[in-house]
């Protein structure tokens, strides 16, 4: 089922995130929901905020980097089979040289600004069938966990940015909490009328 993503200004993207059991209620069902409703809206991470749920859960799906000519042949390979789902995920270490690179968010639509992460993280967390599991990550496989990390922190990726590009695209935020954008997906709007 195709989930409403919840736009810039929604408070349930500024809440830091519940951690979940095992029995949480139609977990495969939320993560099945959660992978159709990225691919419905061409997204590479979706975290359960930005479809309403406030649960340290997130889903990944690199594959679409891996056509970059930006990147390496054994980076394109980890790529092009990176697909996971990370329940009550934990950003243990963060190392490496911290660089750049142009991200969005399907919850901020027709905004991307360069951020700065770390080039390695290490993380624990558990799969969808709730296996712990303690994982290094490099790369963009890094850059897309730690934005997607960042959701269920209740942190947004233009918290990142100085307050000079915040001033500037300070206006096209406001148009995405009045609902004045019109993405290619299913969206819901903090201040939008007769929502």
């Amino acid at each position: 089922m195709i989930l409403p993503i919840y736009g810039y200004g929604e408070p349930v993207l500024r809440k830091v995130s519940e951690e979940i059991t095992k029995d949480y209620p139609n977990l495969k069902e939320t993560i099945a929901d959660m992978f159709e409703t990225m691919y419905q809206a061409y997204g590479l991470g979706l975290a359960a905020p930005q479809v309403g749920m406030p649960i340290r859960l997130f889903v990944i799906d690199t594959e679409p980097l891996a056509d970059s000519d930006e990147v390496s042949k054994e980076e394109a390979e980890e790529l092009k089979t990176f697909k996971q789902a990370f329940i009550n995920a934990k950003i243990v270490k963060e190392e490496g040289d911290v660089w750049g690179f142009n991200e969005g968010c399907l919850s901020i639509p027709d905004v991307r600004e360069d951020v700065f992460r770390h080039e390695t993280i290490t993380i624990e967390y558990y799969d969808e069938d709730f296996n712990k599991k303690t994982e290094v990550f490099s790369g963009l496989r890094a850059r897309v966990i730690q934005h997607e990390y960042d959701h269920i922190e209740g942190i947004l990726f233009t918290d990142h940015l100085s307050m000079l590009k915040k001033k500037i695209i300070g206006k096209k935020l406001m148009n995405i909490m009045e609902g004045k954008t019109k993405p290619d997906y299913r969206m819901k709007f903090v201040n939008k009328k007769g929502r």
